[in-house]
């Protein structure tokens, strides 16, 4: 069952929400740094986080599930959807990047939900999951919305994606300070995070992990052939969007 979005929105304004909110921009805009130009789409409740690149992207916009609901309004100015995950309102090879957060954990169908993920990703787009890690602190309690849900392991993770043809390029943790108001204060938590990345790597409270789609010949669900993961590491150019695309091949 789906946390409400007011729910959500209490979180991320309670200092412990804010607190997380911290720790968890700073690793996105750690592996995004650069979204110009691009279209970024996300998908559960990600309007917090899509501000780490509102402004900076062609286009950010957010999709939260109809069972959540949406908080139309918010201070990140981000357009918002209300719709089924299973089927994005959204054409094929939209979007540069996706970023799915509190989105993955609490869907009824993981395959399906990263099939449209992968259908309206641009060639070589990329896709950027926040989960809940079932070695974490913050999946144990459900005083936050990551206590709620199915916590992911890092190969549970990379199943999922290698099943929807997606190539896990990026790997990083957020949330090593615990779940309690001690640990929340900026300067506290700040020092959690620098030192877990160092003495505990294994233990943060979220698995972050970027995949890549790669073109192929194939549909999700449908394929005939697998392509070699070695054979495609450190292809890390940006995927351009429709737009950019466009201009490239007329220039070809």
């Amino acid at each position: 069952m789906r946390r409400d979005v007011l729910e959500l929105d209490r979180f991320y304004r309670s200092r412990q929400g804010q607190a997380a909110h911290r720790m968890i921009a700073r690793r996105l805009s750690s592996i995004w740094p650069d979204v110009t130009g691009l279209d970024v789409l996300g998908i559960g409740f990600a309007n917090p986080y899509l501000d780490v690149w509102q402004g900076k992207a062609r286009r950010c916009v957010s999709l939260t599930p109809a069972a959540q609901g949406a908080i139309v309004s918010g201070p990140s100015g981000v357009p918002t959807a209300l719709g089924d995950e299973t089927h994005l309102p959204f054409q094929e090879a939209l979007f540069d990047r996706v970023l799915l957060v509190h989105a993955l954990e609490e869907t009824d169908s993981l395959p399906v939900l990263l099939r449209e993920v992968w259908r309206v990703l641009a060639p070589e787009g990329r896709l950027l999951i926040v989960s809940p890690s079932r070695a974490g602190i913050w999946a144990w309690l459900d005083s936050t919305p990551f206590g709620h849900g199915r916590p992911f392991t890092r190969g549970q993770l990379t199943r999922l994606l290698d099943d929807a043809l997606l190539v896990p390029t990026a790997w990083s943790r957020a949330l090593y300070a615990p779940p309690w108001g001690w640990s929340t204060h900026r300067r506290v938590a700040n020092l959690w995070e620098e030192v877990g990345e160092y003495a505990w790597p294994a233990l943060g409270g979220l698995i972050l992990v970027e995949a890549v789609k790669h073109n192929a010949a194939v549909t999700p669900g449908l394929r005939t052939a697998r392509v070699s993961r070695t054979a495609l590491e450190g292809q890390r150019q940006p995927a351009l969007s429709p737009r950019h695309g466009a201009r490239r091949a007329r220039r070809d």
